[in-house]
């Protein structure tokens, strides 16, 4: 498959097709993304990427249609996480609600370069230097399991390094523009705040990719699988955000999910050539029961909203 030009080409095409569908037509006009729209959009991409599958199976046979699903599941979940930073940037920033989904497309459409190139340099390191996947499967575990034990931290995205570097580079406006990402104002050229945002935007993606894009090899090593699951699962991401942002606090146990499941992964690689290698449907088995257990269990228990303990005097003595 991954020798096949065409099928590279034909791919592309598609997603490209899909892309300019998605802005030329359909978000033409920014607006608002309702949640029904959101949630339109979020099973259009997932039977996209069924079909594909199907695809798959018939032309490829079941094994190359399994690595892909199971790839893109971990995808998916993992993507989870750029949804949580995605709310973050866009509260802190106060970046209106019209204007997210512009934010989203771009940032996006710059995540599939980005990723495209990371999956050719990690297979073309894989195949020349087999070991290398005990690398990647020891980076996992030690990711995963910092996602399980760290406690949640207070994210200050105006302090990151390339932000003030930005920022000394070019000047940036005080408020929005409008949808505008730059703007020229008494004969200078200055970045919107929804430039900064985007550009934090690509810096998540490309801090999430080192974890995703090792652990889909895990599953296969053919850069057409993990290319196309990965492009599948980012391309679903804007719907989903817009669909989970207003839900994602009551899954507050599914990051130590994904954790377990990077762990798990990372394990799963390094047992890779030995006689214990896991089958992808194992895997398949195991990573679904994981989230699945954590979003229940986030259900079940839900998080405790701890009030102030003043709030409380005051409301008492009154």
């Amino acid at each position: 498959m991954t020798e096949n030009t065409w099928l590279w080409i034909g791919f592309n095409v598609f997603v490209l097709a899909m892309l300019a569908l998605d802005l030329g037509v359909f978000h033409r006009k920014a607006h608002v993304v309702t949640f029904k729209e959101s949630i339109g959009w979020t099973f259009a991409w997932i039977l996209l990427a069924l079909i594909f599958n199907l695809g798959l199976w018939h032309f490829s046979g079941p094994q190359k249609a399994l690595e892909f699903f199971t790839g893109y599941v971990i995808e998916k979940s993992l993507s989870v996480d750029n949804v949580f930073v995605f709310a973050l940037l866009f509260s802190y920033f106060a970046v209106p609600p019209v204007y997210q989904h512009k934010v989203l497309f771009w940032g996006i459409l710059g995540a599939l370069g980005m990723r495209a190139v990371m999956i050719v340099v990690g297979a073309a390191l894989i195949t020349k230097f087999a070991w290398i996947i005990y690398i990647f499967g020891a980076f996992l575990i030690i990711t995963g399991l910092k996602m399980i034990f760290k406690k949640e931290e207070e994210v200050h995205p105006e302090r990151n390094p390339v932000v003030r570097w930005f920022k000394r580079l070019m000047p940036v406006t005080s408020d929005y523009r409008g949808d505008k990402f730059f703007v020229r104002e008494n004969g200078v050229r200055m970045a919107t705040p929804l430039f900064v945002v985007l550009l934090l935007v690509e810096i998540s993606d490309l801090i999430f990719a080192v974890d995703s894009i090792p652990a889909i090899f895990a599953v296969s090593t053919d850069p057409f699988i993990v290319y196309t699951s990965n492009v599948f699962a980012i391309l679903g991401l804007r719907s989903l955000y817009f669909a989970l942002a207003g839900v994602m606090d009551k899954f507050h146990y599914l990051k130590i999910g994904l954790g377990v499941v990077l762990t798990f992964v990372g394990v799963k690689m390094l047992l890779a050539h030995s006689p214990w290698k896991l089958d992808t449907l194992v895997s398949l088995g195991v990573i679904v029961i994981i989230l699945t257990c954590s979003v229940v269990a986030s259900l079940l228990r839900p998080k405790k909203i701890i009030l102030p303990t003043a709030g409380i005097a005051e409301s008492k003595g009154t």
